[in-house]
């Protein structure tokens, strides 16, 4: 049986970092696709007795194929059809719409029940809907949303679906068969998957054919970033808060797209990152990473007429402003800082698989709060330590 968590743990961190619909005691991975016992990292106090396993109410997603490759994970999609990979009946993972005659495509992610974390499948798909977006010529606009009362918990790398994935086997999902997932040394095999699920993936979206505007409600931890930040614009609710807990809770000096100094400013992202603290939506507002606070009975209505005017806007020029904003933060170096930072993560990721003895996670301090107990996150007040 699957228990619900105490609300107040639903602010925690997401994905691998923390809050599902529930938790409950079991096994933790150890090396990929096999389940050892949770104890504690070397020259620290055990864990709790047998640990415990991330669980959440959801199902097995379709895993569609790249519309720029036709793969699934080096696999055409006539060869995934071949080996049965795709299962007709299994739910969206992510789901897409068009509003306006065509002119305006809606991308949400489909995981309410697990606060939106995104396991592999909802990547793939979610590259897959953007990629859709932007092969539409009569596509002007994206928005990208999320079901359920917050935008995105993270990366999922701790509940049943996500060990499903990865787990070898005919459920395994295609993308854990390539792309480096078959090397033998750990550091190396994250490498790769993590340089082509999280940080090329976000890259490339930055640079869609399309405007796009992220809308949020709730919490959007972590990884839950990485996707708003892709976006040109970000509308927010007045109940969105903003947070990255990877360092405080993980070790890393932040996700893999580490937009932080460009998004916060650099000295509001060193106090972000060292402490773990959020902002809200007012904050964000404030520092000129959200454009518009709508109330949240409002989001969506509001989100969308602000789509229409943008879509307005002759699809050239708009492309050119796009572009235009974008060269200038290149040429001040944002491409280059985030894959530098991108290295430099994981050399976390290798500081603390060797301080683990190459076991699994490769990012679990000693000495730190348990993620799993983890308060909420406190919003970052100028009057306030």
């Amino acid at each position: 049986m699957i228990g619900r968590t105490p609300s107040h743990q639903l602010t925690g961190v997401g994905g691998i970092y923390g809050w599902f619909a529930g938790i409950r005691r079991g096994a933790r991975e150890g090396a990929i696709g096999q389940r050892v016992p949770l104890v504690g990292a070397r020259g620290a106090s055990p864990q709790r007795g047998p640990g415990y396993t991330l669980a959440v109410i959801c199902k097995q997603g379709q895993f569609n194929a790249n519309p720029m490759t036709n793969e699934v994970g080096g696999m055409t999609v006539s060869e995934q059809a071949d080996a049965g990979a795709t299962d007709a009946n299994s739910p969206e993972l992510v789901a897409y719409e068009t509003l306006d005659e065509g002119r305006i495509a809606r991308i949400w992610l489909n995981r309410p029940d697990a606060h939106n974390a995104q396991s592999r499948g909802l990547l793939v798909q979610l590259d897959e809907a953007f990629g859709r977006a932007e092969a539409d010529d009569t596509v002007r606009v994206v928005i990208l949303a999320a079901r359920g009362r917050n935008f995105s918990a993270g990366h999922d790398l701790g509940s049943e679906q996500a060990l499903a994935e990865r787990a070898p086997g005919p459920g395994q999902h295609p993308s854990f068969r390539s792309r480096g997932a078959t090397l033998e040394p750990i550091m190396e095999k994250l490498y790769h998957q993590e340089w082509h699920y999280f940080f090329e993936n976000t890259c490339r979206w930055r640079d869609l054919r399309k405007i796009t505007i992220a809308q949020v409600q709730g919490n959007a931890i972590s990884a839950g970033l990485m996707l708003i930040w892709a976006c040109d614009l970000i509308v927010a609710a007045d109940n969105a808060k903003f947070s990255d807990v990877v360092a405080v809770r993980l070790g890393m000096p932040g996700v893999e797209y580490y937009a932080h100094p460009w998004e916060f400013g650099p000295r509001k992202a060193k106090e972000l990152l060292l402490t773990g603290d959020s902002i809200d939506a007012d904050e964000a507002h404030r520092l000129g990473m959200v454009s518009k606070v709508f109330a949240v009975d409002e989001l969506e209505e509001k989100t969308l007429e602000f789509a229409r005017r943008i879509a307005e806007r002759p699809t050239m020029a708009s492309l050119l402003i796009k572009d235009s904003v974008n060269a200038a933060s290149d040429a001040m170096g944002y491409t280059e800082a985030l894959r530098h930072a991108f290295h430099v993560h994981l050399l976390g990721h290798a500081h603390w698989a060797a301080f683990n003895e190459n076991r699994w996670p490769v990012g679990q301090p000693p000495h730190v709060e348990d993620w799993r107990d983890a308060k909420p996150t406190k919003v970052a007040r100028r009057d306030t330590p």
